[in-house]
């Protein structure tokens, strides 16, 4: 009679029937939909260089150095994005290594050269946020007019602006409570003065109960996030702006905040990041922004400035010998 030990028989296991499993490890850990499409993507790519049906055990260093090579070679995606795809492979296979289902080994990224944030320029804002004529516009434009400064004077993301009720916004407390984040913790952010007579005027159009959505179409109905960012992209081609990403605006807000003077630990509550790590990168997003004032705030510029009239003229100095 065959010993029952408690080793695992996971040699067969396919990548397809590991990955099901994985799936529904994310489920059940309530990740969101967006994060779910992402891996599944990641697979789909994946897939087009190495077949699911392979055994999991199969895969090694070898071969993610490969994919990297193939995604390099056969595809146009930049660094960045092929790191991307890399992060979403290094994610699963974790999984599979976790459960033994394969060796375990180090999965790096590439070295990537990360690009300036694009954000909205000063006379774009101008012109997104002239305010509409109220008698002669329909409600669409109005609404998407008060997206707009809802967007910059928030920094939230399209998820959670289609899930704000009127409810959530806290006139006399100045605050905004926001049910659906990224991270899925609750949070309070600050109603600022102007978003707030914004939006007190907007509800007088829009009306509605305090369990209603606060943004929503003509007929009433709940925006998503898709029908928010085509709305957008068409009022913004109306204004004459070319960049139509609602994205660019939480961009805006940070660079903004920070070139303002506000502190970075502030910004990582209010855009609701667990850690500063993706807040300390907005600060390579100013480019050419980094140049204003630079004068003014210089080290060397201040301490010459105060010291310009104890400075040696040239011609008063001794010779060189």
């Amino acid at each position: 009679m065959k010993r029952m030990t408690l080793q695992k028989n996971n040699s067969t296991k396919t990548i397809q029937e590991g990955f099901k499993e994985f799936y529904r490890f994310c489920r059940v850990k309530n990740l969101s939909e967006p994060t779910l499409t992402y891996y599944q993507e990641t697979l789909d790519t994946f897939q087009n260089f190495y077949p699911l049906s392979n055994q999991i055990s199969t895969i090694n260093k070898t071969i993610t150095d490969d994919y990297v090579l193939f995604l390099k070679n056969n595809s146009n995606m930049n660094d960045i994005s092929i790191n991307t795809k890399i992060k979403g492979l290094r994610t699963i296979l974790y999984y599979f290594m976790e459960l033994e289902y394969m060796d375990n080994f180090k999965i790096k990224l590439m070295m990537a050269q990360k690009k300036i944030k694009e954000t909205y320029t000063d006379a774009e804002l101008k012109l997104l946020l002239k305010k509409p004529n109220l008698k002669q516009c329909g409600f669409a434009e109005y609404r998407d007019w008060t997206i707009v400064n809802y967007l910059l004077g928030t920094g939230n993301r399209v998820d959670t602006i289609v899930n704000v009720r009127i409810k959530d916004i806290d006139f006399e407390s100045g605050y905004i409570k926001l049910d659906k984040t990224k991270n899925k913790r609750q949070q309070l952010i600050p109603l600022s003065n102007v978003l707030a007579k914004v939006l007190t005027e907007y509800l007088q159009y829009r009306d509605g109960e305090k369990e209603d959505y606060l943004f929503v179409s003509v007929y009433g109905a709940k925006l998503n996030g898709n029908s928010l960012g085509h709305s957008i992209k068409k009022y913004n081609q109306r204004r004459g702006v070319l960049k139509t990403s609602v994205h660019l605006f939480r961009h805006t807000f940070a660079k903004k905040w920070i070139l303002n003077g506000g502190d970075i630990f502030r910004l990582q509550k209010i855009l609701g990041h667990s850690t500063l790590d993706i807040v300390r990168e907005y600060v390579n997003m100013f480019g050419e922004d980094l140049q204003k004032d630079y004068d003014k705030f210089n080290a060397l510029e201040q301490m010459t400035e105060v010291s310009k009239h104890t400075m040696v003229k040239p011609s008063k100095m001794g010779s060189m010998r």
